[in-house]
């Protein structure tokens, strides 16, 4: 995962923000067999981590409602 130094310029944050991917992917069970590309945007520099699960949880739950319907 490589998280753009341009996006989120401290290095300790993009690699906050590339654990917490990591784990939240890792612990969702709901995600169908698809290939995720996750782009952090600047708004991730600094944000909450309370923040950042929850909108990974939205995000997630919307992939995996997609793939169902197709």
């Amino acid at each position: 995962m490589a998280v753009a130094k341009k996006k989120i310029k401290k290095s300790v944050e993009r690699n906050r923000v590339k654990r917490m991917v990591r784990e939240s992917f890792r612990v969702n069970g709901t995600l169908p067999a698809v290939d995720i590309v996750v782009l952090p945007t600047a708004r991730c520099d600094g944000a909450d981590s309370a923040v950042l699960r929850a909108s990974l949880d939205k995000h997630w739950a919307r992939i995996a409602i997609t793939c169902r319907s197709r």
